[in-house]
């Protein structure tokens, strides 16, 4: 297999092809779509209409100028990494969580570490009570947003209603390929996780009745599900109101693809909580990924980036994501989150 990141082929062939015959060449387009928890990225200003105050030079965190600046150097560090090995000019789409504003994503993507990518954004302010949001970035190079809405979820119980993040919902062109995407950060598990779960099961039935509505039209629609879910592949939210499963399943059932089930079954996770790992940073997929007869982009693998810098070298939190604070006392690290990716790959030529 040999891939290309846009047009021109790179010199990266194995002996093997994407669900074909054993040795034979074929030559490859391929791309990475991201998500990363950003571990409340917000400015220093104090906004009036959120509850943003602990995060001003005057609030509990001391969040100066230069903490910010730190923060947003951290930041794009690793976003600058993920899936270069593979793809020089990193993914296509990163959904992003945890920011406060459309500000500190344009002071994001103008960082030195990201600013040769000229990267663009989506971002619409969200009824969250903290003042977070969610967001995309994207390469312009490969992806051209044709259509972009927020998705509210309705958390009212007993006649009193909550805020929280809305979906993110994009429609673009990858590479003249139409994908539809939905970036979340559903409702925590705040109260515990039996008493919340409902929340995250309203989150995930937006997503499910935007995916139904699309694939009414074009069955074969591509979508993308992602973000900081606050549940695992295996929390009902996930698993039964969205219906992601595994690979043969998912095909059989036309529902959508998890490839963190796996991962998740073997213990590794994306963030650590009572000495033991959850996954709750996933990307998933409809069917369409997962045919060779439709055309178009493809699922290949999945990853976690992980790399020995994302991760605290000792103490009791040794291994687990290094985070940006330890309490309120900034440690100069990135998020709480490991970031998710996936690769996905075009078939250029039939024969080679």
């Amino acid at each position: 297999m040999r891939f290309t990141p846009s047009a021109a082929i790179i010199g990266c062939s194995l002996l093997f092809s994407f669900h074909g015959a054993f040795a034979q060449k074929k030559d490859y387009q391929i791309n990475a779509i991201a998500f990363y928890n950003l571990e409340n990225l917000f400015d220093t200003v104090d906004d009036p209409e959120k509850i943003d105050e602990e995060f001003t030079p005057t609030g509990s965190y001391h969040y100066t100028p230069a903490i910010y600046a730190q923060k947003l150097h951290n930041m794009a560090t690793v976003l600058s990494q993920i899936a270069t090995e593979k793809v020089p000019d990193g993914p296509a789409l990163i959904g992003v969580a945890e920011i406060e504003n459309a500000k500190v994503l344009q002071d994001l993507i103008a960082q030195p570490e990201l600013k040769d990518r000229k990267l663009r954004y989506v971002h619409f302010e969200s009824p969250d009570v903290r003042g977070i949001d969610v967001g995309m970035l994207y390469n312009p190079r490969y992806f051209k947003v044709l259509q972009a809405e927020s998705l509210p979820i309705d958390i009212t119980e007993n006649g009193r209603k909550e805020y929280t993040r809305d979906i993110l919902y994009v429609a673009g062109l990858l590479n003249g390929d139409t994908l539809h995407v939905m970036v979340g950060h559903w409702p925590s598990r705040r109260g515990g996780e039996a008493a919340s779960k409902w929340k995250r099961e309203k989150a995930a039935s937006v997503c499910k009745t935007k995916a139904d509505k699309i694939r009414a039209v074009n069955p074969d629609a591509r979508i993308v599900v992602m973000g900081d879910l606050n549940d695992d592949p295996i929390s009902p939210s996930v698993a039964v109101t969205l219906g992601a499963t595994d690979r043969e399943t998912a095909i059989k059932k036309n529902s959508f693809f998890n490839p963190w089930i796996a991962y998740y079954k073997k213990g590794i996770g994306t963030l650590g909580y009572n000495d033991s790992w959850n996954l709750f940073d996933q990307i998933m997929l409809s069917p369409a990924f997962l045919k060779d007869d439709t055309g178009g982009w493809n699922f290949y693998k999945a990853e976690i980036f992980n790399k020995s810098f994302l991760r605290s070298q000792f103490g009791q939190y040794k291994g687990y994501p290094h985070r940006s604070f330890s309490g309120s006392t900034w440690i100069n690290g990135y998020s709480d989150h490991f970031p998710t990716y996936i690769y996905l790959i075009r078939q250029i030529n039939k024969e080679s």
